[in-house]
């Protein structure tokens, strides 16, 4: 989704990066929110019978998210770059590592958040010594 995104703002079209727009719906919606979210989105683009990401579902379905200029080399490059397991698809944890990898700084403010809980943690730990 977002090498399409990112190819339409190339192509002059005004798309704004999918990629930034993740750390806009996590602040809106929290955590839980954001992955109800991907989840919807994985479930629109996946094949129903499999329940994963097929290059033919998101080649079928990437239209439903206004991916209709999608090239071959990009469908391919996206099942491919998210693709941990080697199966040719994507499951449900692959997509949404995918999409956190795709959103640098929806990881620079995963890492913060994981920073502060473990400091906090590590805090309520030594205070019983």
């Amino acid at each position: 989704m977002a090498a399409s995104a990112g190819a339409n703002a190339e192509r002059g079209k005004g798309a704004v990066d999918f990629e930034d727009l993740l750390p806009v719906i996590a602040k809106k919606l929290g955590g839980e929110g954001l992955m109800r979210e991907l989840e919807k989105g994985f479930e629109l683009l996946m094949d129903k019978e499999k329940r994963v990401i097929t290059l033919e579902s998101l080649r079928r379905n990437s239209a439903l998210l206004g991916l209709h200029d999608l090239k071959e080399d990009e469908i391919v490059s996206m099942v491919r770059e998210g693709d941990i397991d080697g199966d040719g698809a994507l499951n449900i944890m692959e997509f949404c590592v995918l999409m956190f990898r795709l959103s640098p700084q929806l990881m620079e403010d995963s890492c913060f958040l994981l920073q502060q809980a473990l400091q906090h943690e590590l805090q309520a730990s030594t205070a019983f010594y």
